[in-house]
């Protein structure tokens, strides 16, 4: 299955699988990664346990692993692949409309 079709509390937890497999390639402790990453080891413990993790930990830890990439890339503005991707391309929203 694919992880975009997955409910966000499952999502949460493979990126968390993820993270932990990068710490463990790495050779890192779960101390020595939040050291290096300035997150608490309580935190780090807790996000590899439930995927539970404030963004800006998220983002410490994704630098420390080499994963900030990943990261820089989202909500960028989508390139187009196709003409026909450019020919219907509306102009981008400035606000919300729902309440």
């Amino acid at each position: 299955m694919s992880i975009i079709l997955l409910p966000p509390e499952e999502f949460a937890i493979k990126i968390a699988a993820r993270a932990r497999e990068r710490r463990l390639q790495k050779g890192l402790t779960q101390s020595g990664l939040a050291h290096r990453s300035g997150v608490s080891l309580g935190t780090l413990k807790r996000f590899e346990r439930t995927g539970q993790i404030a963004l800006v930990s998220l983002i410490r830890l994704a630098t420390a692993l080499g994963g900030e990439q990943g990261l820089e890339n989202l909500f960028t503005k989508r390139e187009f692949e196709k003409l026909s991707d450019v020919l219907e391309h509306k102009k981008p929203i400035k606000r919300g409309r729902i309440r």
